[in-house]
């Protein structure tokens, strides 16, 4: 594959394999902590009231604290909620690794995820791992058991910024709750079809299609384009083949880093998001 001409380095550090037995004796503990925070821990609710028998769409936006973008937003909740869908909203410190632990058991069926995302960059050296970013402020002593499993690790996106908790494929398979039941995500961040780690590990965790970009993005432009492509797919009978290609032929790729939007697995291109999302009989 040849390699697109920019995309985005997170910087980030996972954590080292090979502790003492008093570290993993820490571990044990922990992950007893961990448990506990989880079952005890009332996450933040969505914007949105339930409504039994609609469908669900959420729409998580980590960017929302630095970078808000209220049009976008009402925009495509309108766009939505139109197709039939009840929208919920997560904005700002609502996302963090918790949060992603317990996403597949919501039952959404439809997930917009405005966030920061990138490959991992390690000491100047591009580590070939798609991380999603979460707001939550990194600590050494919070999600032990996943860190040393690497499925964390330490990610900011300058050296300005503060250093939080990115999840990788590893933490999708293995730590998130539950399944997701043929939901749709898209995902607006840098380079998250770079590399198919990050889509393969959700399409094992049940989602029907993902959509994500190549490279790195320009923030306007990506609210932009999400929102004729959110258009496009609450078309009917628009397919995500044709919702991608019209995006890519009317919005174009980025302008700056010439990302392209893409789909995956291959054969979802077939679809409509209404065919996508309809219940898993496995």
């Amino acid at each position: 594959m040849t390699k697109p001409k920019a995309k985005k380095r997170t910087k980030g550090k996972s954590r080292k394999r090979g502790l003492p037995w008093f570290a993993w004796l820490g571990i044990a503990l922990g992950i007893v902590a961990t448990i506990a925070f989880v079952r005890t821990y009332p996450i933040s609710g969505p914007v949105g009231s339930s409504h039994p028998g609609e469908p669900k769409a959420a729409i998580i936006d980590q960017l929302y604290t630095n970078y808000p973008n209220e049009e976008f937003t009402t925009k495509i909740t309108k766009e939505l909620q139109d197709y039939g869908f009840e929208v919920e909203i997560y904005k700002g410190n609502d996302v963090t690794v918790d949060f992603y632990r317990r996403l597949p058991n919501y039952g959404y069926k439809l997930i917009v995820l405005r966030a920061h995302s990138g490959l991992l960059e390690r000491k100047g050296e591009l580590i070939e791992r798609t991380l999603l970013f979460t707001n939550e402020p990194y600590s050494k002593t919070k999600h032990v058991a996943e860190q040393v499993a690497d499925q964390l690790a330490m990610v900011r996106v300058t050296e300005r910024d503060p250093w939080v908790f990115g999840i990788g494929s590893e933490f999708v398979t293995k730590s998130m709750e539950g399944e997701f039941d043929n939901a749709v995500i898209i995902i607006t961040g840098c380079s998250c079809l770079y590399i198919k780690d990050l889509a393969s590990a959700f399409v094992d965790k049940g989602v029907s299609a993902y959509l994500a970009w190549d490279a790195s993005v320009d923030l306007d432009y990506v609210d932009r384009a999400t929102a004729y492509l959110i258009g496009q797919l609450c078309t009917d009978k628009v397919t995500i083949e044709k919702a991608v290609t019209s995006t890519m032929n009317v919005v174009g790729p980025d302008p700056k880093y010439k990302a392209v939007l893409k789909y995956f697995p291959v054969q979802s291109g077939d679809e409509t998001v209404k065919e996508l999302i309809q219940p898993s009989s496995r």
